[in-house]
C-alpha cells in the first residue's frame, strides 16, 4: 500500500494488518517511544498481593533495589550494585532453642504465687530507677496514707423552725392549724359536691423562696393551708386565706428538698431531701420528731394512706429501690427491687391495698402492698418516662405526666391498661416534671409546662 493515500478503496486481509512495519527506522524518534502505550510510559495490569507489593514497594524506596515482580524470585532490579551478594542465602539459626517458664508457684502463698505473670528463665528484667532520694520516696509515702477519705454526709441534727408571725395563737388560744370558719366556703364539706370553674385571674403570688419549688401540698381535709419545698433546702408553710403570708420556715436539710407528704390528719408531714436524709415534722411545732436515711437519694415519699397504718411511708430511691419504713422503730421493713432506673413516682390505688410505682427506665409496675412482687408490669416501646402521676378524684384512673408532650391516662383498677383516646395533648412539657392536677369536682385537669403557662383540659368529655 502507498503510505501516501489517505483512502483505501480495498479490504486490507487481518494477516497483513499484524505484519511488522518495514522500513527505515524514524531517526528523530525518542528512544523508548515505540513501547509506550501511554503519555508517561508503559501501563501493563499485573496481579500481586497487597503485602507483597508494600514489602517490595518499601525495599526499593529505602535501598534503591528490589526483586523483579515478574522474574523467578531471583532477580533483581534497580541498583543491583548496591545488593548484597548473598542475599538469597537462606540462613539457619542452630542457636534457637525453646524457652523454659518459671514455675507459677502455690495460689496458697500470695507473696510467692505468680501465675501466669511468671517469666522465662534467664530473662533479664529491666527495673527503671525511680527519680529522687530515698528521704523523697519516703515523704510521699507518707503524705499518700494522709490522704482524706471519701465518708458518707452525717445528719448534724440541727434542725430549726422560724414562725412569721407575733403569736402562734390567736385571742381564743387556737393555733393556725384550726380550719377557719368565717370564710364564704365550708372547708369540711365533701369535696367535688360544688361545681368547680376555671380560674381567670391571678389573684396572689407567694414569694419566700430563694431557688425553684419542687413540690406543693395542700394540708388535707380542709386545704386551708399548704407547703411549699424548695432547692434551697428550706420548707415553708403558706396561709391560703386571710394573709396569705408564710407561717412557718422549716430549716434542717442541708440540700434541696425533692418531695413532701403529709400524713392523713395534717399533724405531722416528710421531707425527702437531695442531702440523702427523709424527716419526719410536725406541722404545728416545727419539731423534727425522726430522721432516716437509705444513704441513697430519695426521689419521692409518701404515707401510707390507711388509718391504721399512718406510721408507715414508701420512699422511691436514685438506687432504683423502694424502701418501706416504720416510723416506730426507724427501720426499713420492706424492699421493692425491680426497676432499672431511679424511682420517680408511688401512688396508692384499689382501697390502698395496691401501689403504682414510675421510674426513669420508662416504665409502670404495679405491686402488692408489702409484698415485694411485681403484679403487672407495663412497658411499650413508644413509651416515655413518666415523672409525675396524680389519681382522678373517683380514684378510677391515674394521670401521668409523659415527656413526651402528653399526659396519658391509666386505669387504677386491676387491668391498669392505658386508655390511648382518654389523652391530653398541646403543651410543651419534655425535660420537665410538672404534676398533673384535678379540680375537686373531677371535671378539668390542668398542668404546667415549659414556658410557665398553665393548661386546662375539660376531663369529664374524655374520662
Amino acid at each position: 500500500m502507498d503510505p501516501r493515500l489517505k483512502e483505501m478503496t480495498h479490504n486490507v486481509p487481518y494477516h497483513d494488518l499484524i505484519q511488522p512495519a518495514l522500513g527505515p527506522a524514524n531517526p528523530f524518534e525518542p528512544a523508548g517511544t515505540s513501547q509506550r502505550n501511554l503519555l508517561t510510559g508503559y501501563f501493563e495490569e499485573h496481579n500481586m498481593a497487597d503485602y507483597a507489593f508494600d514489602t517490595l514497594h518499601r525495599t526499593f524506596h529505602n535501598k534503591s533495589y528490589a526483586l523483579d515482580p515478574d522474574g523467578d524470585g531471583r532477580q533483581i532490579i534497580g541498583m543491583v550494585q548496591e545488593a548484597p551478594s548473598d542475599i538469597f542465602v537462606v540462613r539457619k539459626n542452630t542457636n534457637m532453642k525453646p524457652k523454659k517458664r518459671k514455675e507459677k508457684g502455690d495460689p496458697a502463698n500470695a507473696e510467692g504465687f505468680l501465675g501466669p505473670w511468671a517469666g522465662y528463665e534467664g530473662e533479664a528484667v529491666k527495673q527503671t530507677p525511680v527519680a529522687g532520694t530515698e528521704e523523697e520516696l519516703a515523704e510521699a509515702l507518707n503524705l499518700s496514707t494522709d490522704l482524706p477519705k471519701l465518708v458518707e454526709e452525717e445528719d448534724d441534727g440541727n434542725e430549726k423552725t422560724i414562725f412569721h408571725g407575733k403569736s402562734t395563737t390567736d385571742y381564743l388560744g387556737r393555733t393556725y392549724m384550726h380550719v377557719p370558719t368565717d370564710l364564704d366556703v365550708d372547708l369540711l364539706a365533701e369535696p367535688g359536691i360544688k361545681e368547680a370553674y376555671i380560674p381567670k385571674r391571678c389573684i396572689h403570688t407567694y414569694t419566700g423562696h430563694t431557688k425553684g419549688v419542687n413540690a406543693i401540698r395542700l394540708i388535707p381535709n380542709s386545704a386551708h393551708l399548704f407547703l411549699s419545698a424548695s432547692m434551697d433546702s428550706k420548707v415553708k408553710l403558706w396561709d391560703v386565706y386571710h394573709d396569705r403570708r408564710c407561717l412557718r420556715t422549716f430549716i434542717g436539710h442541708t440540700k434541696g428538698v425533692r418531695d413532701i407528704c403529709f400524713s392523713n390528719d395534717g399533724k405531722r408531714f416528710l421531707t425527702a431531701s437531695l442531702d440523702k436524709w427523709i424527716k419526719l415534722w410536725d406541722t404545728e411545732t416545727g419539731q423534727c420528731i425522726s430522721r432516716f436515711t437509705t444513704k441513697r437519694i430519695p426521689y419521692c415519699v409518701t404515707f401510707n394512706p390507711d388509718e391504721d397504718k399512718q406510721n408507715i411511708f414508701l420512699t422511691g430511691c436514685q438506687d432504683k429501690k423502694i424502701y418501706q419504713f416504720d416510723v416506730n422503730t426507724g427501720e426499713i421493713t420492706q424492699e421493692y427491687d425491680q426497676h432499672l432506673g431511679p424511682v420517680n413516682t408511688i401512688t396508692f390505688v384499689d382501697e390502698n391495698r395496691r401501689f403504682i410505682s414510675t421510674s426513669d427506665d420508662k416504665t409502670l409496675r404495679a405491686w402488692e402492698f408489702d409484698i415485694p412482687v411485681v403484679i403487672k408490669y407495663v412497658a411499650e416501646p413508644s413509651m416515655h418516662s413518666l415523672p409525675a402521676v396524680t389519681m382522678h378524684p373517683d380514684r378510677k384512673w391515674l394521670a401521668c405526666q409523659s415527656l413526651d408532650n402528653q399526659i396519658v391516662v391509666y386505669s387504677a383498677k386491676d387491668r391498669f391498661r392505658q386508655h390511648r383516646s382518654k389523652g391530653f395533648r398541646g403543651h410543651l412539657i419534655a425535660g420537665y416534671a410538672c404534676k398533673p392536677g384535678f379540680s375537686p369536682d373531677g371535671r378539668f385537669v390542668m398542668s404546667g409546662d415549659s414556658a410557665g403557662m398553665l393548661w386546662f383540659w375539660v376531663s369529664r368529655s374524655t374520662l
